[in-house]
């Protein structure tokens, strides 16, 4: 039974309107009696804490939940039990396969000058140190570009530590160009002849609490052991490094290649009643990292768009189109999930209407960007009319992103549309045992879910099917 009170106003709501006004449709964009409709849904998400109660029993009931291990198959059997329970037609999931990889020990300390412990985190993807570890002497870069400028060979024997100054922004802005030290560091220190590397987390607290996540290597490379240093850490081993004397760290790692392993996309909709077959697409990522819960990343977001979901069926309401709600797989890893859906509807990608995704932890919506065409732009202005009361403002109107999971489906031509949410202190938590449910405040997921239900309402009634896809 839905958790939802007070839904036969939204049908009563509906009822008066079209006594009022016939059709009553709005040369601009929606009619009046769709535009109703998504306010009253708006409106009874503030009131529903339901998206808390989601994440809530996701993370104690499952947990971390890494790309293709048996955490993230419990995630799945979590998410069709419960995406059944809402009653949601089709719930499905679309398997997938990817190269598994598990996280063993970590542990790494400077042997001199001044022998002391450090606090650190294996890579995703990263190879294994010898069992006992790797002694060497450290030579410090400021940052990536110094990394790169160094000699070739001039590593040789050598762990490679690369810092930088990443800060705090609203929208994260500074995360893509960072991560970038992160995604191929151990390649470029490979290359000047590295025995392995540290890197200082791709981060923005001052806790001692390493940040993970993926990194690849170069094909023609040799493999290095690499790892991320807290921020405090880091902070320690430049001090040291100031008093001008060799620094040599042991550092141990025993991360394990596992081979195949199985992933998925949960896919769960409410049909539309005129046009079923094209789809409105939310979701957030089922995986998460294996040191916190995944509460901020993406268990939040999992729960914003599922909760829409259940306000929109519990209305008793039917939309034009399809919503479609996807709780995408092994997303961390590389995007895998979106990469997997986009491979396994080829042949329906232009019944994909638009679509969007919730990846930027639990913070409150403050911005709307969108990338569509001329046709689209009146419900774009419907959906910034109703949740402009919610703080949220129109942002650029030229910025072709959904989310990080519909990155290959925006790259293929699919028109873009993004609720922007306050992430200042999203890296204090991203990827780190801090990510967990006691960071999340209800009511910003209710201001979030609020935006969601407003989205996915509007373009379902749309007037207009094509948003905008591009021939690529």
């Amino acid at each position: 039974m839905s958790r939802i009170v007070r839904l036969k106003s939204v049908k009563y709501a509906t009822a008066i309107m079209l006594s009022l006004c016939g059709v009553c449709a709005s040369a601009a964009g929606s009619s009046d009696v769709v535009m109703a409709q998504a306010k009253e849904m708006r409106d009874l998400a503030l009131e529903q804490n339901i998206a808390y109660k989601t994440v809530e029993s996701l993370t104690t009931e499952i947990g971390p939940r890494l790309a293709g291990s048996a955490q993230e198959a419990r995630a799945r059997d979590w998410a069709v039990a419960y995406l059944n329970s809402l009653d949601l037609d089709n719930v499905r999931v679309e398997p997938f396969e990817l190269p598994g990889w598990v996280r063993g020990e970590e542990y790494a300390s400077v042997t001199a000058p001044f022998p002391q412990p450090l606090s650190i985190t294996a890579l995703g993807g990263s190879v294994a140190t010898p069992a006992s570890g790797i002694e060497k002497e450290v030579v410090l870069f400021e940052n990536l570009a110094a990394l790169q400028q160094a000699e070739a060979g001039s590593l040789k024997n050598k762990i490679a530590y690369v810092g930088h100054a990443m800060q705090r922004t609203q929208d994260g802005s500074s995360y893509g160009y960072y991560g970038k030290l992160r995604r191929i560091g151990a390649s470029v220190a490979a290359e000047k002849g590295a025995a392995g590397i540290l890197i200082r987390s791709i981060g923005t607290d001052s806790h001692r609490m390493p940040h993970t996540g993926q990194m690849n290597y170069a094909p023609d490379v040799t493999k290095i052991p690499a790892a991320a240093l807290s921020n405090p850490d880091a902070d320690q081993l430049e001090r040291i490094a100031e008093r001008g004397k060799t620094i040599k760290v042991k550092m141990v790692l025993t991360p394990k290649a596992i081979g195949a392993v199985k992933s998925g996309n949960v896919i769960a909709e409410i049909e539309g009643s005129e046009h079923p077959e094209q789809v409105v697409v939310i979701g957030g990522h089922l995986d998460s990292w294996d040191l916190g819960t995944g509460a901020v990343d993406d268990g939040a977001g999992v729960a914003i768009t599922t909760a829409a979901m259940e306000l929109i069926k519990a209305s008793g309401l039917k939309p034009k189109r399809t919503i479609r709600l996807i709780l995408w797989g092994s997303e961390e890893v590389g995007l895998l999930g979106g990469k997997a859906y986009l491979q396994q509807h080829q042949e329906d990608l232009a019944n994909h209407v638009i679509g969007t995704e919730s990846d930027f932890g639990a913070g409150k919506i403050w911005q709307i960007t969108s990338r569509v065409n001329e046709a689209a732009q009146p419900y774009v202005a419907d959906i910034a009319s109703l949740v402009d009361p919610l703080g949220i403002a129109m942002g650029a109107k030229d910025v072709n992103g959904g989310g990080p999971d519909l990155t290959p489906m925006v790259q293929a031509g699919f028109p873009g549309f993004r609720f922007v949410q306050n992430g200042t202190d999203y890296f204090d938590l991203h990827h780190t045992h801090d990510d967990t449910l006691d960071k999340i405040d209800p009511k910003d997921l209710d201001q979030s879910v609020a935006a969601y239900v407003v989205f996915a309402w509007i373009a379902a009634n749309a007037d207009v099917s094509d948003w905008g896809w591009e021939q690529r």
